[in-house]
């Protein structure tokens, strides 16, 4: 069959799930909300001034995001996967109302009458250019309106343990400012698919100390077997789907210590790993046929080489770099070709969080203190991923790196709830997305913001998602 160029996306019939949307504060009442679990003995000013410093923060990038580009790229579809921006703006806005003004505050809806048009459940993104947004100016309006009573709020809200389960610990503000960021690594995700030149730029993420030879599969590290707490009763913002801590053993591994390069993602493609049926679990290699793929999104071959597109940038594929833009099934076909596997979820929080001396489990892979530009590529500081073996600093105690940051890593682990997992505020976070359709990503990307990024984050997306920041690396039994 002729074979379309490894850029090309196939075309929708899965729409892709919304970031932490469809809240409904009506919803925040009984055994759901009075059965969460939040954390004890957490300083509440200290919650008070990180909130702030997050929606600030969130709203600084929601801002370089909807700036960057004229009105007419705002309320444009620049790709049917993905929402027009100006409906992320207005949606942040509205939710930030529906949550913190209306639910927390009490007080009365500012703008009752665009609820509809800005619950993802009932719209799907294809069709979201077609309703009647809010023009730009009157979204930017709205959103600083609401921004500004909700700072209001935060300043006179009792953010105490015996306050209501929304004030508690300030979970409300906390859970509004990793939806912002959310969305604002969804529309970084519309820029990547926007045509026409860069409208951002960035700085070069930091060279690593000693970089992954070209083509090569970076080195492993070896995880003792044996028991260890997995997810989190502790964080006080962590979600419904990382809760409870429990016990979970896990059998001797070993693991790439970094993800998986580019460089060595192209031996797979020279081998014919996109024409060999072998490395494929049977929908990823339908997958493969029936849109003809034949790379990562939003790589191409001209005159010998590979390249890659990259906001608006057309660049050589850096072989030292992650590989990135890559579906589960083919993250999957080549930790098959390569004799591996893809690590299970358990696995790869152990690595990343488990410390063998103390036998407690870490916030982060290099301990519980908070990301630092030393330590981990996130925030969008960089547009793209550091070379394997960057961030020394940020390093596991099993000699693992990069774990956290510049790429979400698939795993091989259907997205299912943790044993007594309490559903909060509202079921459509996580709980209708559990079962074997969805498979867990974890550790963040460089389009993440620390705020919704941790060692017990997770992630999940369709095993075809593609334009997503995604990537992985593989491990193997011990």
């Amino acid at each position: 069959m002729t074979q379309r160029r490894g850029h090309e996306e196939p075309r929708e019939e899965f729409e892709p799930r919304e970031l932490s949307d469809a809240f409904d504060p009506t919803q925040v009442s009984g055994p759901a909300a009075t059965g969460f679990p939040f954390a004890s003995g957490v300083d509440p000013e200290a919650l008070r001034r990180r909130a702030l410093d997050a929606l600030l923060a969130a709203r600084d990038r929601t801002t370089l995001l909807t700036d960057s580009v004229d009105d007419g790229e705002l309320t444009a579809q620049h790709s049917p996967l993905m929402s027009p921006l100006v409906w992320d703006l207005a949606h942040i806005g509205n939710q930030e109302e529906q949550w913190l003004l209306r639910a927390v505050g009490g007080r009365e809806a500012l703008r009752p009458e665009i609820d509809g048009l800005y619950n993802a459940f009932e719209h799907a993104r294809a069709s979201r250019p077609s309703l009647p947004l809010l023009a730009p100016a009157e979204a930017r309006t709205y959103a600083s309106d609401v921004r500004g009573r909700a700072l209001e709020l935060l300043e006179g809200t009792p953010l105490h343990e015996g306050g209501g389960p929304l004030e508690r610990a300030g979970f409300a503000f906390g859970m509004i400012a990793q939806h912002e960021q959310q969305h604002d690594e969804t529309m970084l995700i519309t820029h990547q698919l926007r045509a026409g030149p860069a409208a951002l730029t960035a700085p070069a993420p930091p060279a690593p100390p000693e970089p992954v030879g070209a083509g090569t599969v970076p080195s492993e590290v070896f995880v003792a077997g044996g028991p260890f707490t997995m997810g989190t009763s502790a964080e006080p913002w962590a979600l419904d789907n990382e809760r409870p801590a429990h016990r979970r053993d896990v059998a001797a591994f070993h693991l790439d210590a970094s993800p998986v390069t580019c460089g060595a993602y192209l031996r797979f493609i020279e081998d014919d790993g996109y024409g060999d049926e072998r490395w494929w679990a049977p929908d990823g290699w339908a997958m493969v046929r029936e849109h003809g793929l034949s790379a990562p999104l939003f790589w191409r071959r001209e005159a010998g080489h590979w390249l890659r597109r990259r906001f608006g940038v057309t660049e050589p594929v850096p072989h030292d770099e992650p590989v990135l833009h890559v579906s589960w099934y083919e993250a999957d076909a080549y930790a098959r070709w390569a004799g591996r596997r893809l690590p299970t979820e358990a696995e790869w929080e152990k690595a990343a969080r488990h410390d063998p001396v103390s036998g407690r489990s870490r916030r982060y892979p290099w301990g519980d203190e908070d990301p630092t530009p030393e330590r981990a590529n996130l925030g969008q500081r960089h547009l793209r991923p550091a070379r394997s073996g960057a961030y020394p600093q940020g390093r596991s105690p099993a000699g693992a790196g990069q774990l956290i940051g510049d790429v979400w890593e698939w795993t091989s682990s259907d997205f299912l709830p943790y044993p007594g997992f309490v559903a909060f505020p509202y079921r459509e976070y996580s709980e209708v997305f559990f079962g074997p359709g969805h498979k867990v990503l974890r550790g963040g990307s460089f389009a993440v913001d620390q705020v919704a990024c941790r060692g017990t984050f997770r992630n999940w997306d369709l095993p075809v998602r593609r334009q997503i920041f995604a990537g992985f690396r593989t491990a193997r039994d011990a």
